[in-house]
């Protein structure tokens, strides 16, 4: 499922991009966002084996929040770090949810949409 979430998002993020215009560096902040987040539960998945100072769940789930989630879901599967404690999972979900709420506000509310505009005439 966690899998079928970022294909949805990608799609999602398509049609936006084809029916509102979304700009690219959209697409570049959530490739970077995603990258550091996945790098965050790297080191931290780190530092639980090797019994050293943790990033704070809070600042992951931020991190998560701000456009990193595919790289968060990516770390939990592929690193299965925080993919079992419950509490978290849900949270974490949560924030997603939210993230792509904002996402489809945001593209709906600031974009400049094709549908439904007016095309001028043509002057000759």
């Amino acid at each position: 499922m966690p899998y079928l979430v970022i294909a949805f998002f990608v799609v999602l993020y398509l049609l936006a991009t084809f029916f509102f215009h979304i700009p690219a560096l959209v697409a570049l902040v959530y490739g970077v966002l995603s990258l550091g987040c996945f790098v965050a539960y790297a080191i931290d998945k780190s530092a639980a084996k090797g019994g050293r100072w943790r990033t704070s769940e809070r600042t992951l789930l931020l991190l998560g929040l701000l456009c990193g989630w595919p790289g968060a879901v990516l770390a939990q599967q592929w690193l299965r770090h925080k993919s079992s404690k419950r509490s978290f999972r849900i949270v974490f979900w949560i924030t997603v949810a939210l993230n792509i709420g904002a996402f489809v506000y945001f593209s709906m509310h600031y974009a400049a949409p094709d549908i439904g505009t007016e095309v001028a005439p043509i002057e000759l």
